[in-house]
């Protein structure tokens, strides 16, 4: 009937076995030791670390708990104190007298019979009994000292609370703040109220984490007959096991349930030895604030601990390089790169006569596109002019006769289009080596080999001349819109700058050139890496990775158009070093023609009769032989250049995209790995915290 704490062996009490604190040398003051010091340090981290994160009233229970903690390692760690609480007419107050010896508290008929709270303080071999009262709010006249002053007691004070079902408000107030700042707690029913919903469901059940620091007597067993008892106390062990409170049984740690009179002195005795054993532990306190530290994390738990394995894995790392890759047209520049090979290749292994050809169309082009520039419309201008930002329907057409056309309906000899233009389409059709540049890809539609699906959001074209290698330069440079950019916008009047003043004609170096990264591609590509970061995060830390996320796309589409240029840049004029081999091709193609040359004036030397009629047949040989030798072997150089030319356009590519790449983790990357790093470091001062 009497189920009685284990004790624990006097080699744990001296080695600290019982809780976590240590007492200091002088026998006073405690140290706290390595277990609960620990995690009282990590949740004093944990909260130094979340105030930028988490809402003052999230914090507020765990700060309370680290004030509670410093505050009684202030006090007396001598003295244990231990309240006895319990409902109106339980008889806490006569087994408050039994455990002083006396009677300290009053005993009566009338409810509520206990007002204030009384003390019984067993003296320790050191002071410090009154900070604990003071801090307790027990009215000086209310502190006693036992009547025969036993020693195995000594360092107890002993509280005795006011009825917790009191009708008086304050009393109910007083035992609730009584209760969070004791050590340990004797709780008191008796054989009628032991089942009362507001003992389990208020107190019990909430404080099932505090079983360790925790007594149940069953008082009044004088006035069940036979085994009555017995079955009481079966029936209130079950009902707090349902509470969920453990049960200090077969030596483990929970609360000790116990069967007593206190009117008749039965069972008093081991109530006083279980008393004088937990005394004597000196872990009261430490096992306290060590479930006060469990019960703060557990409230916690949900703004810390993740629903599943968190951070940014490889393949959304590359998914998010391969969307910014995508916005600066590092797949477009590449075979823009590589098409450029092939043409500085093709002029110089060409013959005299190719060369020739091309640089008299590359006049004849200058000169009309420099009559018709006004003529063009909307859109794109040739030599010199740049559309900067034109997008959508109504387009203008891109380029002269002959020249290729861009998008649906374009116009043809500097007539405006009536269709949606197409994207960076590059001019394949002009005689010289034509390179379409397309910076990036908004919307459906896609780009393959200079050309975008019709509607795309980089419609605008601007012509920026040709350069002395004879390449144009094609700018895909709008924004998505209906004729709408991000450097001007175009009236009927004309392509206006966006300060309203006329756009600058050709040759004017102050053009502003309207290339940008495609906007919707990069805030797709940051939401898309923000939310596979913030999956599985609780709440507070997902919405702080998100945060981190859009302060570093803040000015990103700016900073990868800059990218994109540097890169155009870097490829204007080719590349850096020309291949040997070329030299030698163009000197062959140099002997083939003077063998061409020579052989031809014999010919016509034979044919006049400057010379014999039948010298004919001795020119004959060099002039096939320089006529069909020269474009064999321009044919066979443009075969040979496939290979290197891949590599460079795939080289040009490579750095674009890792530029850009650079350009996203310092500014997105970087930034949300912060914050998860930030998550790690909080969860790892729950986790030590929390004592898992």
């Amino acid at each position: 009937m009497e189920a009685m704490v284990q004790p624990r062996s006097p080699a744990d009490v001296e080695s600290g076995g019982g809780g976590a604190y240590r007492w200091a040398a002088d026998g006073g003051r405690r140290a706290v030791g390595g277990g609960l010091r620990g995690r009282l340090d990590a949740l004093r981290e944990l909260i130094a670390l979340s105030r930028t994160r988490l809402d003052g009233r999230t914090l507020e229970g765990a700060g309370r708990v680290l004030e509670t903690a410093d505050e009684r390692y202030r006090l007396s760690g001598e003295h244990t104190v231990v309240a006895i609480a319990g409902a109106t007419g339980s008889g806490k107050s006569s087994l408050f007298n039994a455990l002083a010896g006396a009677n300290r508290s009053q005993v009566g008929p009338r409810r509520p019979t206990t007002a204030e709270p009384v003390a019984c303080v067993w003296p320790g071999s050191r002071p410090g009994a009154d900070g604990l009262l003071h801090r307790l709010g027990v009215p000086t006249h209310r502190r006693h000292v036992p009547a025969d002053g036993s020693s195995e007691l000594r360092g107890l004070i002993l509280i005795d609370l006011p009825d917790h079902d009191s009708s008086a408000t304050e009393h109910r107030a007083q035992v609730d703040r009584m209760l969070e700042l004791v050590d340990a707690v004797i709780w008191v029913v008796d054989p009628e109220k032991y089942a009362d919903a507001v003992l389990h469901e208020r107190y019990l059940r909430p404080l099932a984490g505090y079983a360790e620091v925790m007594f149940v007597v069953l008082n009044q067993v004088d006035r069940l007959p036979g085994d009555a008892a017995d079955q009481v106390v079966d029936d209130l062990r079950r009902l707090l096991d349902e509470d969920g409170l453990a049960l200090g049984e077969h030596g483990e740690p929970g609360a000790a349930v116990l069967a007593l009179s206190a009117a008749t002195g039965r069972g008093v005795g081991e109530l006083r030895e279980a008393l004088g054993q937990f005394v004597a532990e000196r872990g009261a306190a430490d096992r306290r604030l060590a479930a006060d530290v469990d019960a703060a994390t557990e409230r916690l738990r949900s703004v810390y601990v993740a629903q599943s394995r968190v951070g940014l894995t490889e393949r959304s790392r590359a998914e998010f390089d391969d969307r910014l890759a995508e916005a600066v047209g590092a797949v477009a520049t590449g075979r823009a790169a590589e098409r450029d090979w092939l043409r500085y290749a093709e002029r110089a292994c060409g013959s005299p006569w190719s060369r020739m050809r091309m640089r008299m169309r590359m006049r004849m082009r200058g000169r009309r596109g420099s009559r018709g520039a006004l003529g063009f419309g909307v859109g794109a201008t040739d030599v010199g002019m740049t559309g900067a930002g034109l997008t959508g329907v109504g387009t203008a057409g891109a380029g002269t006769a002959g020249a290729g056309t861009t998008g649906v309906g374009a116009s043809r000899g500097g007539r405006t289009g009536a269709g949606a233009a197409d994207v960076g389409r590059t001019d394949v059709g002009w005689g010289g080596a034509a390179r379409g540049r397309l910076i990036g890809r908004a919307g459906v539609g896609r780009s393959q080999d200079g050309r975008g699906a019709a509607g795309q959001a980089r419609a605008g074209l601007s012509r920026t001349g040709w350069n002395g290698d004879g390449a144009e330069e094609l700018t895909a440079g709008g924004r998505t819109g209906i004729q709408q950019g991000p450097v001007g916008r175009q009236s009927a009047a004309g392509h206006r700058r966006a300060d309203g003043a006329a756009a600058a004609g050709p040759g004017d170096a102050s053009v502003v050139d309207g290339r940008a990264a495609a906007r919707p591609v990069v805030e797709h590509a940051v939401r898309t890496v923000a939310a596979e970061a913030a999956h599985g995060l609780p709440a507070p830390w997902a919405h702080a990775v998100r945060d981190a996320a859009d302060r570093g796309a803040y000015g990103l589409p700016e900073a990868l158009d800059k990218v994109a240029a540097e890169a155009e840049e870097s490829l204007r004029g080719g590349p850096a070093v020309k291949p040997r081999w070329w030299t030698v091709a163009a000197s062959l193609q140099g002997m083939l023609s003077v063998l061409q040359v020579v052989g031809v004036l014999w010919l016509l030397g034979a044919v006049t009769g400057v010379g014999e009629a039948t010298a004919w047949i001795s020119g004959l040989l060099p002039a096939v032989l320089g006529s069909v030798g020269g474009p064999a072997l321009a044919w066979m150089c443009r075969v040979v250049a496939r290979g290197p030319a891949r590599r460079y356009g795939q080289d040009a590519e490579r750095r674009l995209r890792s530029a850009a790449a650079a350009c996203g983790r310092a500014r997105v990357l970087e930034p949300v790995a912060a914050e998860l790093l930030r998550y790690r470091e909080v969860r790892e001062q729950y986790a030590v915290a929390s004592g898992v």
